[in-house]
Order: structure tokens, then C-alpha cells, then sequence
């Protein structure tokens, strides 16, 4: 049998080559950081799919879609990507939205929102 070469990478005495010091805890903090811009993507979509809920009903323009959006946010003192997921909800199933979230967003309409008489 022919010795194996050793790794200089993982030498067999148990503690890592010090080009590997870190490795683990930078590989950690890469996944963490994917994992938010995953969060991220996927809430920034959900806003966007509000905001064109809210252009539709209130005929508005989007930038007012998502001050109506960060507005009512506000007001029910809930995460923007929470309203955005309960406006789309709603859209889908006409399942009623939460009270404090529907009660911020008529306000928030009311506020900045100029609909049409009908």
C-alpha cells in the first residue's frame, strides 16, 4: 500500500490549517445572508402584487399604492410584508381582512387616496 498524501488543508492532528480558520463561521454567516434575501425577494413580490390590488380598486398610481401600503403598515403597527400578504390574500379569496389591518387601510386610503366619485 502507498501512503495517502496528506491534506495541508486537514492535517490528521485535528486542528484545522489556519487557511481554513473562519471558513465554518464565514460559510454560516453566506447561508444566513442568502436566507434574507430569499425573505426579502419573496416579500418585495408580495408588495408589488398589493400594490397593483390597490391600483386596481382605488385607481390610483403605484407610487400611492405603496404609500398606502407603508401608511396603513403603520397605522395597525404591522410589518408592510404582513398588510402586502393580507391585501393579496384578500384579492385571491375574499376572505375578510384582519380588523386592524382593514381599519388602517380605509384610513390610509381615506388619507392619500383620491378615488372617484361613482
Amino acid at each position: 500500500m502507498t501512503p495517502q498524501p496528506s491534506n495541508p488543508l486537514h492535517p490528521r492532528n485535528g486542528h484545522p490549517h489556519p487557511a481554513m480558520a473562519g471558513r465554518e463561521e464565514y460559510v454560516a454567516r453566506m447561508e444566513a445572508e442568502v436566507a434574507q434575501l430569499r425573505r426579502a425577494v419573496a416579500s418585495h413580490a408580495s408588495v408589488d402584487q398589493a400594490i397593483g390590488v390597490l391600483i386596481c380598486l382605488h385607481q390610483v398610481s403605484p407610487d400611492t399604492g405603496f404609500t398606502v401600503l407603508r401608511v396603513a403598515s403603520q397605522l395597525a403597527n404591522t410589518k408592510l410584508s404582513t398588510v402586502a400578504y393580507a391585501v393579496t390574500r384578500w384579492a385571491r379569496t375574499h376572505e375578510p381582512l384582519p380588523t386592524p389591518i382593514k381599519e388602517a387601510l380605509d384610513k390610509a386610503v381615506r388619507l392619500h387616496a383620491r378615488t372617484p366619485e361613482r
